[in-house]
């Protein structure tokens, strides 16, 4: 994947935080360890995202939709 340098500022102490898990060799440099703490931020709150949408949806209302479906259709879409 394509990269593209930025430059942050940050406090002072996740920067020793950051600067000891690189000393103890989680992360080989500081900007992995900033790449993968974003990363993982991104993807939890997109999760996070998702599980909100969920909350809008009737259950009883996706369970009839559900049940709309043959047992043949339901075997034709699970061989897609």
């Amino acid at each position: 994947m394509a990269t593209t340098k930025i430059a942050i500022t940050i406090e002072e102490e996740t920067v020793r935080k950051v600067d000891e898990l690189v000393a103890r060799e989680v992360y080989p440099s500081r900007s992995k360890a900033i790449q993968e703490a974003v990363a993982d931020k991104l993807a939890r709150l997109s999760r996070s995202r998702l599980a909100e949408q969920c909350a809008f949806l009737d259950v009883g209302e996706e369970q009839a939709l559900a049940e709309e479906f043959s047992p043949e259709e339901l075997e034709q879409w699970r061989q897609c």
